[in-house]
């Protein structure tokens, strides 16, 4: 006859046996990244996402990629409230990507962000490295790389636009955040504190600056010059003297 408590033990250790992973078997892992813009929000759907990518950093073999989604978090919890240490910064609606890694063994990986994913000239790239261990899941904030700059874009003159020599060019350019967040005068990203500039170069062999004003619609900004005929570079760039964050844009124009 069968001792009970013997078959009672012998029940429990087989299924403390089966609970335990086993060895050489890959586990879900899961890894959150966000990209964050500069003294600014999170990079999501609104920007085109941040493209991440997850790299074996040993043998360069992509692990996880994809696109951050979601929007770009609470303004005033990220930039107005002060920050308390393990106080999460996000929530659900949050832009990021949220990464499934299948592992056996811990891994040292390279996490690549470049952001915004749809912004050709503004886009940056920024990586950082960890160790990922198996069915130690990174969420909450999870990995969070910071994306520095403004997003810049020149609305006019048009590319390769013929302007007759006399006339006004008025050069107008769209600037935001990384995360999309507009600046307007005396606003939470305040104009004012920004240097906004046109440099116009006459192949290669002259140069003016024009200082461009922030306008009534939200993020544009405006400057008016007369150019002598020649074919001309345009640039436009953004600097915040207080971040040190910077963004540019260009185009070329042709006076006749």
């Amino acid at each position: 006859m069968q001792n009970p408590i013997s078959n009672l033990f012998g029940l429990i250790l087989m299924l403390l046996v089966l609970a335990m992973p086993e060895a050489g078997v890959a586990q879900e892992t899961k890894v959150m990244v966000r990209a964050q813009s500069k003294d600014a929000k999170f990079i999501g759907t609104s920007m085109g996402g941040a493209k991440v990518i997850i790299r074996d950093a040993t043998t360069g073999k992509i692990l996880a990629e994809g696109i951050t989604q979601g929007n770009t978090g609470n303004t005033t919890k990220i930039m107005k409230e002060p920050r308390i240490r393990n106080t999460p910064l996000t929530d659900e609606n949050t832009a990021g990507f949220l990464a499934e890694l299948n592992i056996k063994e811990p891994v040292f990986v390279t996490v690549e962000v470049r952001a915004p994913a749809n912004q050709n000239l503004s886009r940056v790239t920024a990586s950082t490295q960890l160790w990922v261990i198996p069915g130690k899941h990174i969420t909450g904030d999870g990995l969070v790389l910071e994306i520095p700059g403004f997003a810049v874009d020149i609305l006019s003159p048009q590319t390769h636009e013929r302007i007759p020599a006399g006339q006004e060019v008025e050069i107008t350019a769209n600037i935001v955040m990384m995360c999309g967040c507009p600046i307007t005068a005396d606003g939470f990203w305040d104009a004012n504190q920004y240097e906004i500039t046109a440099i116009v170069n006459m192949e290669g062999e002259s140069s003016q600056e024009i200082d461009l004003e922030i306008q009534e619609k939200p993020s544009t900004f405006s400057g008016k010059v007369v150019l002598a005929p020649g074919n001309y570079e345009v640039t436009v760039y953004a600097y915040d003297p207080v971040t040190g964050n910077t963004g540019l844009d260009r185009t070329n124009i042709i006076i006749q």
